[in-house]
């Protein structure tokens, strides 16, 4: 495309997905209680690295990349497990942790690509949308606290101007959904901050002072917050996300592959999963975090028939040149958390409705699944509903226990094989189904 027309719509991929990458580098900030500064640069830094990511699966090289126009951003899947760990580490050690945890995955997923492909078959719609399911859900709580303020010690911490605040940003963002079409329907979400943030003002609810401290240019200096560290536990939980990612962008790929007229094959979806692990091994290093396909822009994609990969290639682009720029991360951190708490709700219940759409897939009719979608959502969503249940657990168990995504996806894996590939014979294949109109009491 020409010059003009290649950036304007490479700037709508980056409009459609900003949320989605800022959102959350500032739920981990504030989970571990960085200054506003430097969830600043933590924003800034997991943008350059979605841009890395993005090029990486854009361009390519060798066998790296699927080069279709597929972007990738931070994963909201490690989001809840990342915040498990913060509580375990402390502040200071949370961050070093985290990195180590997400380098060492994304080796291994890097290392796993060949062969993931043949195991996607132990990952059907009654696994992924059970995972997806949970990450939505899991994230709820966050928004609650930020409608509420954040700060439990705070003296306004629940008042009626916070969580109305929260409830007026979250009905603009509905009501700019419904009214607005095309390009602006897309960005409601950020469009939703935006306007929320501009109420909070002379209700004094927003502070913009800290915006004059921040480098108008800036490069994510390596290993800002100490070099990484290692814990098996870290290790373990981030992997499973890893395998969650590679099973979302597996689909996605599939999903684009279709629409561009060019069928994903074994080696197009091995290409992909190891950009997306590569990316991730390499965002550490930058303060990123792990990174994933965005359905989002797999969707825009389709809306626009727009299918050229150098789009998405510029894509990424612009958002290494935004990671460059503090001062722009910086108006995101400064969005007062009732607004993010109210527009949260609607970004987080979207990634749980996401989940819901999988699992409609997913032959909920026959009772087997039921209580594979059953047992998996009970077990992750004990550290939502119960936060202390595991609290005379080891440190080291906490730290995956205390992730119901971990726990949910492994074991909707272990139920989905008891029930759906070991000693299946044919009794099993014809069993009763239950009729789907109809609930199971």
């Amino acid at each position: 495309m020409p010059p003009g027309k290649l950036i304007g719509a490479g700037l709508q991929h980056v409009a459609a997905m900003y949320a989605g990458v800022v959102a959350p580098p500032l739920v981990v900030g504030i989970g571990v209680g960085l200054s506003t500064a430097e969830i600043a640069f933590l924003m800034s830094a997991s943008l350059f690295t979605s841009g890395i990511a993005t090029l990486l699966q854009t361009i390519g090289f060798w066998k790296v990349g699927a080069r279709l126009p597929f972007i990738n951003g931070v994963s909201f899947a490690g989001v809840a497990p990342m915040l498990a760990i913060a509580k375990a580490e402390g502040p200071e050690d949370a961050l070093p942790v985290i990195y180590g945890a997400v380098i060492v995955a994304g080796i291994f997923g890097f290392l796993l690509a060949p062969w993931f492909c043949k195991l996607i078959r132990f990952f059907p719609p009654v696994v992924t949308g059970t995972v997806i399911t949970l990450i939505g859900v899991s994230l709820l709580p966050v928004a609650f606290n930020w409608s509420q303020g954040g700060n439990r010690q705070a003296d306004d911490y629940g008042s009626l101007a916070n969580i109305g605040l929260a409830g007026l940003s979250l009905l603009i963002t509905v009501v700019l959904r419904r009214l607005l079409t095309g390009f602006l329907k897309q960005i409601a979400i950020l469009l939703g901050l935006v306007i929320g943030t501009l109420v909070a003002l002379p209700l004094g609810l927003a502070d913009f002072s800290g915006v004059g401290d921040a480098d108008l240019i800036g490069f994510p200096t390596p290993f800002h917050f100490g070099a990484p560290q290692f814990a098996v536990a870290a290790i373990i939980s981030m992997c499973v996300v890893m395998l969650v990612s590679m099973t979302e962008s597996t689909a996605d790929v599939l999903a684009l592959g279709e629409i561009v007229e060019r069928p994903a094959d074994e080696k197009t979806l091995a290409a992909a999963l190891r950009a997306d692990a590569l990316g991730t091994a390499v965002s550490p290093f930058f303060n990123g975090f792990a990174a994933s396909a965005f359905a989002q822009n797999v969707g825009l994609v389709a809306i626009t028939k727009v299918r050229s990969r150098f789009v998405v290639a510029a894509a990424g682009g612009i958002l290494i040149l935004l990671g460059l720029c503090p001062v722009l991360a910086s108006l995101v951190a400064l969005i007062p958390q009732p607004v993010l708490g109210g527009v949260g709700i609607a970004l987080f219940g979207t990634v749980a409705a996401s989940g819901i759409q999988t699992l409609v897939t997913a032959a909920l009719e026959r009772g087997d699944n039921v209580l594979i979608v059953a047992i998996s959502l009970g077990v992750g969503l004990v550290p939502v509903a119960a936060p202390d249940f595991y609290h005379a657990f080891p440190e080291g168990a906490r730290i995956i226990l205390d992730s119901g995504i971990s726990t949910g996806c492994a074991a909707a894996v272990l139920l989905n094989l008891a029930f759906n590939h070991l000693g299946r014979g044919k009794a099993a294949q014809e069993e009763p189904r239950i009729p789907a109109a109809h609930p199971v009491h």
